[in-house]
């Protein structure tokens, strides 16, 4: 079994560019933090054996995936897919040029998709109501698997 490594990208990670400059894609066997003040973007794919949490955006040109929990600030965005072991949350929106798919739930004021979006797709056991919900204003795609629900922000303002 490979080591797992946790890596921690910062701003001296940045091109000029604004693009991550060590490689295309950033695959890491651990979890994955990211400071770097904005979105974190990607030319190729991002992958993490475990979760992967910015504080701004998170931006790939192709996928994304997490081995538990994809968590950002502001947005996330994949050119291709975005998958996650557990959560998908963002303080904004989520988009995906293919399909969403989370195993458990999915958080953001909206989410997007070309094709479809999936919530609660934990295979061990029967997820719970709460685990397979989409809290989120759904602006495409189709939700295959799961229940959506008001954003949790629309529902304290009573909007």
């Amino acid at each position: 079994m490979a080591t797992k490594i946790d890596v921690h990208i910062t701003a001296t990670d940045i091109g000029d560019d604004g693009y991550y400059a060590k490689s295309r894609d950033l695959i890491v066997t651990g979890g994955l933090s990211v400071d770097v003040g904005v979105w974190l973007r990607v030319r190729g794919r991002i992958k993490a054996g475990e979760g992967i949490e910015a504080g701004s955006g998170i931006k790939a040109g192709e996928g994304i995936e997490a081995g538990s929990d994809i968590k950002a600030g502001w947005g996330i965005e994949a050119g291709s897919g975005i998958k996650a072991g557990w959560d998908i949350k963002a303080g904004s929106g989520i988009e995906a040029g293919w399909g969403i798919e989370a195993g458990s739930g999915i958080s953001a004021k909206w989410v997007g998709a070309a094709l479809r979006i999936f919530a609660g797709l934990c295979s061990w056991r029967l997820p719970t109501e709460v685990e397979c919900e989409i809290r989120a204003e759904v602006r495409g795609g189709t939700v295959a698997h799961g229940t959506v629900v008001a954003p949790a922000s629309a529902k304290k303002g009573g909007e």
